[in-house]
């Protein structure tokens, strides 16, 4: 199905912001003037704009219709390159590797590393949530992905272009290490392998202050387990800006802990 007609040019886009877009898609090694790419002109950096538009911008035109473009756009693209880079892993595999590199963890991540923020319009209420920065950057990102598909008439390839080299180094890391990012269902996989049941994990919260990453502290345990002195035995630690991340972390450090005790 062809892409649909790029909306109209905002008549507003003044040439300082055309060139300041135009900077960063070159920081990104995209070039819409090279052979085959769509121009340089206002119509090309119209859905750009709007995809670095977030909507506590407070404008008309702004990120959510290129972020939902852009989610089913990038789970494309990922299993693409899967399917060419890594044609020997399973569907099983290749599924729960897309997973991590569509995830908002690293589309926050990956928004960091490229200097987002830099080329963003957002809100000013919006810019001092510390707590909301990364789900701001996921989410711009994923609008960034729309754009570049609507900008180069419903084409891939800028989005291989960008991402490929980005995907390959994660890919690597997560082959390395499959429990990455996901250390509490292989823990709960292993404990449940030695029929000792299901981990329990406890937290607390350590700081009032919204984006410390050390805000929560969690320990985990399995049921039943105890130490020497008759307390249960705590497994790992893990301190996080969540609960959530405390737990991966306290996870992570049981998982090694285990994997120490069985060299």
């Amino acid at each position: 199905m062809p892409a649909k007609p790029r909306p109209p040019a905002p008549p507003s886009l003044p040439l300082h912001r055309q060139k300041q877009l135009l900077a960063f898609l070159r920081q990104l090694e995209l070039d819409p003037t090279a052979a085959g790419g769509p121009g340089d002109d206002a119509a090309t950096l119209a859905p750009i704009e709007e995809a670095l538009t977030h909507t506590s911008a407070g404008r008309p035109q702004h990120h959510e219709r290129l972020e939902f473009l852009g989610d089913a756009v990038l789970r494309l693209a990922a299993a693409e390159y899967l399917q060419r880079e890594h044609p020997d892993l399973s569907v099983g595999q290749c599924s729960a590797l897309r997973a991590q590199l569509v995830s908002d963890r690293w589309l926050a991540e990956l928004g960091e590393r490229c200097g987002l923020e830099d080329v963003v319009r957002i809100g000013a209420m919006a810019e001092g949530d510390l707590a909301g920065r990364r789900t701001v950057l996921a989410e711009t990102c994923e609008a960034l992905i729309g754009g570049l598909y609507e900008s180069w008439g419903g084409s891939l390839e800028p989005v291989h272009l960008w991402l490929d080299s980005h995907w390959q180094h994660t890919t690597a890391a997560l082959l390395a290490d499959p429990d990455q990012h996901n250390w509490k269902s292989a823990l709960q996989e292993w404990s449940q392998g030695q029929s000792l049941g299901l981990p329990v994990y406890q937290c607390q919260e350590r700081s009032r202050r919204h984006a410390d990453p050390r805000r929560f502290v969690c320990r985990v345990s399995l049921a039943g387990s105890t130490a020497t002195n008759g307390a249960e035995e705590s497994l790992g630690e893990g301190w996080g800006g969540s609960r959530r991340e405390a737990e991966q972390q306290a996870a992570r450090a049981a998982l090694q802990h285990i994997r120490r005790q069985q060299c």
